[in-house]
């Protein structure tokens, strides 16, 4: 990938519904060469979709929990069933197996404290194998950013 498509993704992060001509222009090349890099993107899975930006408390989403699971033991078999299950909780918008002290971090959203605990009693808690649930409520936003940074 060479920094004329790096500037499309730039682009791209920052508008996804840009025009091809005007992503064109935006980077300095002419629509047809600009159009062919676009599809080679997509082609080799760079760019894997295009989605909108939602306002998750217009939504009725207000709370977003980050939600620390450790498990135990640490088998195959304990770890497939916890990343299938949790595959399946449509309040669960991210999994991102770690090091450290816990094993996996959940980014949660849902309505209030009542559908949390909904979720914690009803949806987490009975996976086997969880050793423990450590969360953190988010209470503001400092940044956020789909743009990557220049590598």
């Amino acid at each position: 990938m060479d920094d004329k498509d790096q500037q499309i993704l730039r682009v791209l992060q920052t508008d996804g519904r840009i025009s091809n001509q005007d992503l064109a222009e935006r980077v300095n090349l002419s629509p047809s060469p600009c159009l062919r890099r676009l599809r080679n993107l997509e082609d080799r899975g760079v760019i894997r979709g295009y989605s909108a930006d939602v306002d998750a408390k217009a939504c009725g989403l207000p709370l977003t929990a980050y939600i620390r699971i450790s498990l135990s033991p640490h088998s195959e078999e304990t770890v497939r069933g916890f990343e299938t299950r949790v595959q399946s909780l449509d309040e669960v918008m991210e999994c991102h197996l770690l090091t450290g002290r816990s094993d996996y971090m959940l980014r949660v959203m849902v309505s209030g404290l009542d559908a949390y605990e909904h979720f914690i009693r009803h949806s987490l808690q009975p996976i086997p194998h969880i050793a423990s649930i450590d969360s953190s409520f988010v209470y503001g936003t400092v940044k956020k950013t789909n743009v990557f940074p220049r590598g």
